[in-house]
């Protein structure tokens, strides 16, 4: 029965290593792909501020 157990904990302990490792590759996708949407958000503002004249950010400044 001991081995029986042994058997079941390190199939456990193996599913919880690879959710793991699973989710550190979720984050960092979704780290990856946060970025990619905050430079485009920016591209985009720098665009829409020249194009229309206006500080839309309040930052005080048009475009750049």
């Amino acid at each position: 029965m001991g081995l029986f157990w042994n058997l079941i904990q390190q199939s456990q302990i193996s599913n919880q290593n690879s959710r793991a490792s699973t989710l550190e590759a979720r984050v960092a996708y979704l780290e990856s792909e946060l970025r990619k949407t905050q430079e485009l958000l920016i591209k985009t503002l720098k665009v829409l501020e020249e194009e229309s004249g206006k500080d839309i950010n309040g930052d005080g400044k048009i475009g750049g």
